[in-house]
């Protein structure tokens, strides 16, 4: 193989090849993504807390040097990678995009660091977040507003809104995020790249204060192909004996071929909630395309219908989020001037947290537990499920979070996501992938595709037959990118 003359275009997989076969240096790819930060962030602000450039080539170095004496720590040796700021990276600053925590500087890697490290990735930075990950819009009051790849003006998404759009600007070759309620699907359906929200336990946290019930979140891969997708997460995944819950498999699994059938695979569009849920006009549209290559490559796909109601669904995840976000943000509530510095939804959800009893919130978890039963039931039909990623195409930037859609009023920060929910519910895996373009200013738009419990392996082979029937949607660039 033959590397073209930016490195930035190539995919991570390739680019692994070529920097292992010594066909180009991991000085020549640190230049090649520095140069394009340097010239794409200051618009876009994806990446945050970037160290500095001659301390970056010096590490670069020492992979080549590494590589000249026969050492490769792994197929991310010498990749150049940013860390969203959720996750801690030892030696920068873990802000979680407030002011709060302005001078929280990791002393240790979180656990997918560490992992990432060890395959070999040079950490760059780190990409931004909303303030505490609250929100799927990437906007803070301490490093700005991060903008939308295809449209400068609108949105990137969140909370991995710098993942994404440091992904689609090709500033990075591969992203990492964190998932609770849709944020690493909805920035990748905004920025028309890939976001795996993997099984519960497959990508164990490491540290963590409790590790027994804060189970709704997990850090998960982006990419821009499926491939690359499943090779980030073959080196996220795996257990870890300090997060209890965490899967057994062993995660060379996904670093194989995802060739595989997927003629007479059952798809259940899940087109009852979704008509139950308030949508901006085009996105059904866009989705249908995704659905009509799904049908290309040989899936029966069908209507699904899900036998708990829109108002059940919302109840357990508005109880569930309280009770699980209140944990983390009760010290700052509790100290009168830091709360005067906390976003008004974050003070929301404590209160709605401390609002709940013992009883409300075995409730909510009973809940979830029936919306879990109801989802084995449709996999004993269908073997995979689909919903749209959003419910609305990317919002102007400005916006704190839209206030209606489609002349419905929106009366939380987060009702207009309400269609990513259920996934994260019930823990199963689920990818956004890339479904078209639409709405009034030609936007992208994503889908979602729900596994069964476990079946991360099965959703990356789907997912990587839908790629090729999907080719002209993802060789749509950014007007930046030309």
């Amino acid at each position: 193989m033959t590397p073209p003359a930016d490195p930035t275009l190539m995919t991570a997989k390739d680019l692994s090849a070529v920097i292992q076969a010594r066909q180009i240096s991991c000085r020549d790819v640190m230049t090649a993504h520095l140069d394009r930060i340097a010239r794409f962030n200051p618009a876009a602000n994806a990446i945050i807390a970037l160290r500095d450039r001659n301390t970056l080539m010096a590490e670069a170095g020492e992979r080549d040097a590494q590589l000249a004496r026969g050492e490769v720590l792994g197929w991310m040796h010498g990749l150049p990678h940013a860390v969203k700021d959720i996750a801690q990276v030892r030696g920068l600053p873990t802000t979680l995009g407030s002011p709060l925590l302005l001078d929280n500087v990791a002393v240790q890697d979180s656990l997918i660091v560490e992992r990432m490290r060890r395959a070999g990735a040079i950490i760059i930075g780190k990409t931004n977040v909303p303030e505490f990950g609250l929100g799927s819009h990437t906007y803070n009051t301490l490093h700005g507003v991060t903008h939308n790849a295809y449209d400068p003006s609108r949105s990137a998404g969140g909370s991995s809104g710098g993942a994404a759009v440091g992904l689609a600007l090709r500033m990075l070759p591969v992203a990492d995020g964190s998932d609770f309620g849709g944020s690493l699907r909805n920035p990748a359906a905004w920025n028309n790249v890939f976001g795996l929200r993997p099984s519960a336990g497959r990508v164990p946290a490491w540290p963590a204060t409790e590790s027994f019930i804060s189970q709704l979140s997990t850090e998960g891969p982006m990419a821009r192909t499926v491939a690359d997708l499943a090779m980030l997460l073959s080196t996220m995944a795996g257990r870890d004996a300090r997060a209890p819950l965490s899967l057994e498999d062993d995660p060379s699994l996904f670093a194989q071929p995802l060739a595989g059938e997927s003629k007479g695979l059952r798809i259940g569009w899940l087109g009852d909630y979704a008509a139950k849920l308030p949508m901006e006009p085009g996105v059904r549209e866009v989705c249908q395309q995704g659905l009509d290559r799904l049908a290309t490559i040989g899936c029966r796909v069908e209507d699904a219908r899900l036998p708990i109601s829109r108002e059940q669904i919302w109840d357990t995840w508005l109880g569930m989020r309280h009770w699980l976000t209140m944990n983390s943000l009760l010290p700052f509530f509790n100290d009168p001037a830091k709360r005067a510095l906390l976003k008004p939804e974050a003070v929301w959800e404590v209160e709605g947290g401390l609002r709940m009893s013992a009883a409300d919130t075995l409730r909510a978890s009973a809940q979830r537990s029936a919306l879990y039963q109801a989802f084995l039931g449709l996999f004993s039909r269908f073997d995979m499920l689909v919903l749209p990623s959003a419910q609305c195409f990317a919002f102007p930037a400005e916006w704190d979070w839209p206030k209606e859609i489609d002349g419905t009023a929106m009366d939380t920060y987060h009702r207009w996501m309400e269609v990513v929910f259920p996934a994260s519910l019930v823990g199963c895996p689920v990818i956004s992938v890339p479904a078209g373009f639409g709405g009034a200013l030609d936007l992208p738009m994503g889908m979602q595709i729900i596994a069964p419990p476990r079946q991360d392996l099965a959703l990356l082979r789907l997912a990587h037959a839908y790629e090729q029937a999907a080719g002209s949607v993802l060789g749509r660039l950014p007007a930046v990118l030309g």
